[in-house]
């Protein structure tokens, strides 16, 4: 039996490939199958998963503004990071980009292949740009980016719809991971 490429794409690669999963997930996200937060409710949350998110909230309570991040990889705290913006005057010292920037310097980027990186709220486009460049196996996120549009002014774009326009780099999603908890710290 032939596999038929059923659409463009994999035509334009030759019928003896089968479509990858995240071109397939890509297409039903493109497709608005689901809404977004349905389809990140879909990457089950691991049971370290609270352990380390409590950590990055407690991270996030220490910066000029509530995003704390954890980087961990097997199983171990590699990095930390907290806003930093106002307190650097550097609009891109995000508790993201401040968490990756450490693990930079401690171990290398090898380091940032594979790893998760938990983090207080969604990340912006930015982040997750950077987060997607720096080849992380999994995201994991309290507060959505919607959440978040409640109580400050945030881009409105969130990163399961950056993910799937950089098939490139495989990344797994998972969000609402103690998500009342991350909303109490921006409404303070």
């Amino acid at each position: 039996m032939s596999l038929a490429p059923a659409c463009p794409h994999c035509a334009a690669i030759g019928s003896s490939r089968v479509p990858s999963r995240r071109f397939v997930i890509t297409g039903l996200t493109a497709a608005a199958v689901l809404p977004v937060a349905e389809a990140l409710a879909a990457a089950p949350a691991a049971a370290e998963d609270e352990r380390f998110m409590r950590i990055a909230l407690a991270e996030a309570s220490r910066g000029d503004f509530p995003f704390g991040t954890v980087i961990v990889r097997g199983g171990r705290m590699i990095a930390r990071g907290h806003n930093l913006g106002r307190t650097n005057d550097d609009p891109t010292a995000h508790g993201e980009m401040v968490a990756i920037r450490r693990c930079l310097a401690k171990h290398g980027s090898s380091a940032l292949k594979g790893a998760t990186l938990y983090t207080s709220g969604e990340p912006c486009a930015m982040c997750m740009g950077a987060i997607l460049w720096c080849r992380f196996g999994r995201l994991v996120f309290a507060a959505s980016v919607e959440q978040l549009a409640t109580k400050i002014g945030q881009i409105m774009v969130s990163s399961a719809d950056i993910a799937a326009k950089t098939d490139f780099v495989p990344i797994s999603i998972t969000g609402g991971v103690l998500a009342d908890d991350a909303m109490k710290l921006f409404a303070k």
